[in-house]
C-alpha cells in the first residue's frame, strides 16, 4: 500500500531529478522492465503506439526529449495516492498541463507509467 508521505517524497524527488535534467536520477525511480506511455513518445521517436518498454528504451526516448526541450521544468501542482499508485499533476514543457499515473513494484520503483496531457495542449 502506498503511504502519503512514500507519495510526497517519490514526487518531490522525482520533480527534482527531472529539473536537474539528470537522467539517471529520472531513471532511478523506475523498475528495468518498465512500462510507459506517452504521446510525446510518438511525437518524438515516430512510434505510433505511444509505448515504450524496458529502462535502456525509456533512456533512449528521454535522452531525445532533454534534447528538444532543454528549458524543460517541471511544476508540481498535486500528488495523488491509490492503493499501488501515485498520479503527479504537474505544469509541464512550454506549460501544459500533465498527469502522470505510476504504477509500484514491491521495490517502491515505477512498474508502469502513463503520461496525459490536458486536451488541447499536446502539440506534436
Amino acid at each position: 500500500m502506498i503511504t502519503r508521505a512514500f507519495a510526497e517524497q517519490f514526487a518531490s524527488e522525482w520533480i527534482e531529478a527531472w529539473n536537474a535534467h539528470d537522467l539517471d536520477r529520472v531513471l532511478a525511480h523506475y523498475s528495468d522492465s518498465v512500462r510507459f506511455a506517452s504521446p510525446f513518445i510518438a511525437a518524438i521517436t515516430g512510434d505510433a503506439s505511444g509505448t515504450l518498454t524496458g529502462a535502456a528504451a525509456l533512456r533512449a526516448y528521454w535522452q531525445k526529449a532533454m534534447a528538444a526541450y532543454p528549458d524543460l521544468r517541471f511544476e508540481l501542482i498535486e500528488t495523488f495516492v491509490g492503493a499501488d499508485s501515485v498520479v503527479l499533476y504537474y505544469r509541464s514543457v512550454k506549460g501544459m498541463i500533465a498527469a502522470e499515473a505510476m504504477r509500484f513494484d514491491a521495490e517502491g520503483r515505477v512498474a508502469e507509467a502513463w503520461a496525459n496531457y490536458a486536451p488541447g495542449n499536446f502539440r506534436s
